[in-house]
């Protein structure tokens, strides 16, 4: 198959057949054609491979896992066959969104603009496209990522800029970039497997950018809602992998202090609220995963082409905006509002 100039678009389907064929639909009117969609099926069986396959054509190719391999696994198996078939870029899309008709042509159009950009990503609505979703992704001082601008008017997203983190939901890699840093990490099974991608680009010299002219609108939660606890699980998991892989020894007492003040609140908060066994099994998780985490950390941080002091220019400087309760703590104990 030629693929020069053309992009792949990868879909992720777990259990959300009619979302992923609305999804498909919008994919079909984008303005930007040298496009392939690539339709990954984690393992549902429930049917929508069947469904699925029947999508095949010249412009789509349909591949099923025989188990949820969760959204890294799953879109690493989308990238992995787009990387064979040499496709300069990959594109992933959330199968319980749908895109604006010029939401590609806007992500390829950025990227070609600018050097050393690895990804960009999309200006993420709600449903309802009122309310942002995310314009990318922060990580903070506290070592909490979270979406930039989520619950913002539309009329208030940021112009374009360069960002700390893509969501992996909606936005544009270069497949020359995940050549070097390596795809999306398994382990982390879900949630912040974008951001440890953003952050090993970041620490490898690529940028990453917000464009606000490629749309998209999500049907947020629409698939963390089918595995109860998965949320929580994983928050637990994840948080302390994405900060031993990541973080710059400059950046590890400074960050570390804060983290493990703000997960130890978390985890009684998860307990507070009787969800105390989805945080637990997330942080043995967290703890069986730690010698890959640090094994991987060293080839990471060999790597480096940045400087710490630009990393600590990309971050948030304060608790994310979310974090009402430990703001409160942290007024409580100190008196005064501290970054």
């Amino acid at each position: 198959m030629s693929s020069t100039n053309k992009v792949a678009v990868v879909v992720l389907n777990y259990r959300g057949i009619k979302d992923t064929l609305a999804c498909v639909d919008s994919l079909r009117e984008q303005t930007y054609k040298k496009f392939h969609i690539v339709l990954v099926e984690n393992g549902s069986h429930d049917g929508s491979a069947e469904k699925l396959q029947a999508l095949e054509s010249d412009d789509v190719t349909v591949i099923c896992n025989d188990k949820n391999l969760g959204f890294a696994g799953g879109v690493n198996t989308g990238i992995r066959w787009a990387i064979a078939n040499q496709f300069d870029s990959i594109a992933l899309f959330n199968n319980d969104a749908v895109a604006d008709p010029k939401w590609l042509a806007s992500l390829v159009d950025a990227r070609g603009r600018y050097k050393q950009v690895g990804v960009v990503t999309a200006l993420f609505l709600d449903e309802d496209g009122e309310r942002i979703d995310s314009t990318g992704d922060w990580y903070s001082t506290w070592g909490l990522p979270f979406p930039r601008n989520r619950g913002d008017k539309k009329s208030d997203s940021p112009d374009e800029e360069f960002v700390f983190g893509a969501s992996g939901g909606s936005s544009l890699y270069s497949t020359k970039m995940f050549r070097e840093i390596g795809l999306f990490d398994e382990d982390f099974f879900a949630y912040y497997e974008d951001v440890d991608v953003s952050f090993r680009a970041q620490l490898a010299g690529w940028k990453v950018i917000f464009t606000p002219k490629a749309i998209a609108y999500h049907k947020q939660g629409a698939t963390s809602k089918k595995i109860p606890g998965i949320a929580v699980e994983k928050t637990f998991q994840n948080l302390p992998l994405l900060f031993k892989k990541n973080v710059p020894l400059g950046l590890i007492f400074p960050i570390g202090i804060r983290f493990v003040f703000a997960y130890c609140m978390m985890f009684a908060n998860a307990v507070k609220r009787g969800r105390g066994k989805y945080a637990l099994k997330g942080w043995l998780l967290s703890i069986f995963y730690t010698p890959r985490a640090i094994w991987q950390r060293i080839g990471i941080q060999r790597s480096k082409k940045v400087s710490t002091s630009y990393i600590k220019s990309m971050l948030w400087h304060d608790l994310p905006p979310d974090q009402t309760g430990l703001r409160k703590l942290r007024k409580l104990l100190t008196g005064k509002v501290l970054k």
